[in-house]
């Protein structure tokens, strides 16, 4: 099986940090040399593993962005 690689382009925000010290962070992330995504998962303390996640392309993360302010708005 082919080993998978990433680079960090971009480290966006950690969204939460487990008592463990997995955090799960938002970043721009280029997988296997491809264009980068935006990505949210969770990591390990120093990033030795990566847990399963979601990638978003531009067009997407504004998508989700314009759907959590209405969500967050009408939440209250």
């Amino acid at each position: 099986m082919k080993e998978i690689q990433y680079e960090i382009i971009r480290e966006i925000a950690v969204l939460s940090e487990s008592g463990s010290g997995y955090t799960k962070e938002i970043n721009f992330i280029s997988w296997n040399e491809n264009e980068p995504k935006y990505d949210i998962r969770s990591f390990s303390p120093n990033r030795e593993k990566c847990g399963k996640g979601i990638t978003l392309t531009a067009d997407e993360a504004a998508a989700l962005l314009k759907a959590l302010q209405k969500e967050v708005k009408s939440g209250d």
